[in-house]
């Protein structure tokens, strides 16, 4: 019994086969160069992946919550880079889904299942962990507002068709002066993207600082009513966690499987260093890691689309995943010896990329603190 409809696996399994043929074979060229994953755009797109978290009526493909987890999954398992993207794409959709009327939907969302990039501009340099404290803002003109402020780190915005903006419409009301824009960088006036931060590592996957310097937005670009901006952002990032928790395991099971056919490959003494009970202990260790974290993800992912609450429950899956995955990989790396840690070999590609998983979308830190929140509540 599995967590998907027949017809989801048959689709798990041809996402699992262009991973492996499409992006797996590019994950070290797009590492190694720097080389923003958009060149796949046009394939996902074919393939329906830049609309899996959309519902049909929104032009998307209406997968499950599990298995659009399984699908992130199998992404990130071939190239982590490629999930970051296309993952941070659903933050930008996740945001129209969730917070815009019918009109503003059907105007952004069918495109961007057909292939138009998204991106989330959320995080500002001095609003990081809190983005309440955000200082971007936006004022009213006429038929529309004025944006003034910056971002960092915004995942696509180099190459975004649309962009996903909080700004405070109110300075003085914090989380609740918050509202949500949706706007087209390649035709505003007034939008700077500074060149792609150079990272440790998703060096494929690029991250921008963007500047909004007076840029007009049509009043029918807001999402939703002024005000419910931070609402909506929060209901984004418990999906996103969720989705961070699938990039994690997905690396994670690369590099276990790379560990276990190391083991059984590798001869010391004329037998396999599989059959020294040290390291068969790290592989089960971290086999009942990757089983925990991908418990939590799914019983996270579950929830997904039902209208519950899992602020809670996407907390978990994203701390223990982004956790342990580190650990697995770290294990595996030691079990290739120096191998592990020569570029030769993917293992030191896939720390890198999970080193951030603790961080964004939530550092380690505040997803305990949400975790306590609800036990103490």
């Amino acid at each position: 019994m599995t967590d998907w409809t027949e017809d989801e696996a048959a689709l798990l399994d041809q996402i699992g086969r262009f991973a492996q043929e499409v992006l797996a074979p590019r994950a070290a060229e797009l590492d190694e160069t720097a080389t923003f994953a958009t060149c796949h755009l046009p394939a996902m797109a074919d393939l329906g992946l830049m609309g899996l978290n959309l519902p049909e009526e929104d032009g998307g493909l209406g997968l499950s919550g599990p298995a659009l987890y399984r699908a992130v999954e199998l992404i990130a398992g071939a190239c982590g880079s490629t999930a970051s993207l296309l993952t941070a794409h659903y933050l930008a959709t996740d945001s129209l889904h969730l917070g815009a009327d019918a009109a503003l939907r059907a105007r952004f969302l069918p495109q961007a299942a057909a292939g138009s990039l998204g991106a989330f501009a959320l995080t500002e340099p001095q609003a990081g962990s809190n983005p309440a404290d955000m200082r971007t803002v936006a004022r009213r003109d006429g038929a529309g507002y004025r944006l003034r402020g910056s971002k960092c780190f915004i995942s696509n915005a180099g190459a975004a068709d649309f962009m996903v903006v909080y700004a405070k419409t109110n300075p003085d009301a914090g989380a609740r002066g918050v509202s949500a824009f949706v706007v087209e960088p390649k035709e505003t006036p007034g939008i700077a993207i500074a060149p792609a931060e150079r990272t440790m590592g998703l060096r494929g996957g690029h991250v921008f600082g963007v500047t909004f310097d007076d840029c007009f937005v049509p009043e029918e670009n807001r999402i939703g009513p002024e005000g419910t901006g931070f609402r909506t952002a929060m209901k984004v990032l418990d999906n996103g966690r969720i989705e961070v928790a699938a990039q994690a395991t997905g690396i994670a099971e690369a590099a276990l499987n790379a560990a276990i056919s190391y083991a059984k490959e590798r001869q010391v003494g004329g037998h396999p260093i599989a059959d020294f009970q040290g390291l068969q202990w790290m592989l089960a260790d971290s086999a009942n890691d990757l089983a925990a974290a991908r418990a939590l993800g799914l019983a996270a992912a579950r929830l997904r689309g039902t209208g519950a609450r899992y602020s809670t429950e996407s907390a978990h899956a994203k701390l223990f995943a982004s956790e342990a995955a580190w650990r697995i990989a770290d294990r595996a790396l030691q079990i290739h010896g120096g191998y592990g840690y020569c570029r030769d070999f993917p293992l030191e590609r896939y720390l890198r990329d999970l080193r951030i998983f603790r961080i964004y979308e939530g550092s380690s830190e505040i997803q305990r603190t949400i975790i306590a929140r609800g036990l103490l509540a």
